[in-house]
Formats: structure tokens, C-alpha cells, sequence
């Protein structure tokens, strides 16, 4: 496991160097965007809609913050469940999508686009949204307010940190043999 440092948007070259396993701190912009803002997104895209943020290079972080406390940009924003966003996921990657944030295990159609989209998906740590919040330096809301918040937002990031769970050659954090002597299988 190797550990990295990444700038957003992403590329091609950022997301090939990485192997399932290994520590990512990412800086820069992210987009927040749960089941019902994906739905939404759907639309757009089948209407010809431009997108409230690029696509090309993103990464879509699966959360919805609690409300920001006096003096922060934002309140406790730990990761939700990704598999509810995996029938949308392929068709972002295929679209300009690089990452994803989120938890748990993803179909075996999100792995196939993020190999063949050279995209990769990061693990981000359950229960910690109190701590990860700490790594947002701004919020706003760019869509869909009326989600509250499952509404899309903009999140500056500073070395906020992820795991990479899926790889794009394939590999899988969950699916390495070690992982079942430290509980993560």
C-alpha cells in the first residue's frame, strides 16, 4: 500500500497509479450526491440538460452532511451506503467521472466501468463524519435545495482522506485474503 496526494479534478494519470489498498488524501473540489439528486442528475443528462458541475474528471461524494454548527461550513458528513447509486454510477464514469466516496461493496457493473473508464472508487470511513467534516473548508449548495441534505453541494476539500477500495485494473481492498484476520471482509 502506497500513499498519495491528489488534486481535483482528477485524471487518467491519477487514477492508474493507484492500487486497491492504498491511502489517498485528496485536496480541491468535490460534489456531494445521494439517490434522489442522482435520479435528478439522470434527467438532466436524458434531456439534454447541462449538469450543475462537470463531470469530466469529478468526484462524486455519497453523503448527506447534518446541518453546519455555528462557525463551520458544514455539519458531521460521513459516507452513506454506495450500492444505491450503483445503477447510475456506470453511466457517470462513462461520461467523465473519475471517483467515487462512499461505503461498502459496489456491483460487479460499477467495477466493469471503473475499469474500463480508468476510474476508481475510495472507501471513506463510517461513523468518522464528525472528523471528516474537519477536512471541508467550504460548502454551498449547487442544486436540487429542496433535498436539504441530499441536495447537490460543491465541498472545498483539504487532505481529506479515503481508502481505495476498487481499482482500475480490477482490484478490490474487500476482496484481498488479509483482510478477514483484521475484521474488513
Amino acid at each position: 500500500m502506497a500513499e498519495f496526494h491528489l488534486t481535483t479534478p482528477l485524471t487518467d494519470a491519477d487514477t492508474t497509479q493507484l492500487t486497491a489498498g492504498d491511502v489517498v488524501f485528496i485536496t480541491g473540489t468535490i460534489y456531494t450526491a445521494r439517490d434522489a439528486a442522482h435520479k435528478r442528475l439522470m434527467d438532466l443528462i436524458d434531456s439534454g440538460v447541462q449538469l450543475p458541475f462537470p463531470l469530466e474528471g469529478s468526484i462524486i461524494y455519497y453523503v448527506g452532511p447534518s446541518p453546519a454548527p455555528p462557525g463551520r461550513p458544514i455539519g458531521a458528513a460521513g459516507p452513506t451506503t454506495s450500492y444505491r447509486m450503483d445503477s447510475y454510477a456506470p453511466r457517470l464514469h462513462a461520461l467523465g467521472q473519475k471517483a467515487s466516496i462512499g461505503k461498502g461493496k459496489r456491483s460487479d457493473e460499477v467495477k466493469a466501468a471503473l475499469r474500463e473508464n480508468m476510474a476508481v472508487y475510495f472507501g471513506a470511513t463510517g461513523g468518522a463524519g464528525a472528523l471528516l467534516s474537519k477536512c471541508i473548508t467550504a460548502a454551498r449548495v449547487i442544486a436540487f435545495d429542496d433535498l436539504g441534505p441530499e441536495a447537490i453541494r460543491e465541498l472545498t476539500v483539504e487532505n481529506f482522506p479515503v481508502l481505495v477500495i476498487n481499482d482500475t485494473k480490477g482490484g478490490e481492498l474487500y476482496a484481498k485474503p488479509d483482510l478477514a484476520a483484521v475484521g474488513l471482509d
